[in-house]
């Protein structure tokens, strides 16, 4: 239940600094890449049950490859909407 209000915290915190235009670009951006930082590391703490310490290596393969999946999402989705955005102008 913890994890779940965490979330959903985050997740209004999140929809409310872009909803409500309350702040400027640069904040706005810096706040959503916390809240998602935030957000990853509550996935990992209360839904995959993942702690930092004490964890075997089975469990620092599963954070790595985590890691390299997301990396490469999202670094494939900026490179394609930046060349998209290239070839319109």
């Amino acid at each position: 239940m913890k994890g779940f209000l965490v979330s959903l915290v985050l997740t209004l915190i999140t929809f409310g600094v872009v909803a409500f235009d309350i702040a400027d670009r640069i904040t706005v951006l810096v706040t959503l890449g916390l809240t998602a930082l935030l957000q990853i590391a509550a996935q990992f703490r209360w839904f995959l049950h993942i702690r930092l310490r004490g964890q075997a290596r089975d469990d620092l393969q599963l954070i790595l490859f985590t890691a390299l999946i997301l990396g490469l999402m999202g670094g494939g989705t900026i490179f394609i909407l930046a060349n998209l955005d290239a070839r319109m102008h």
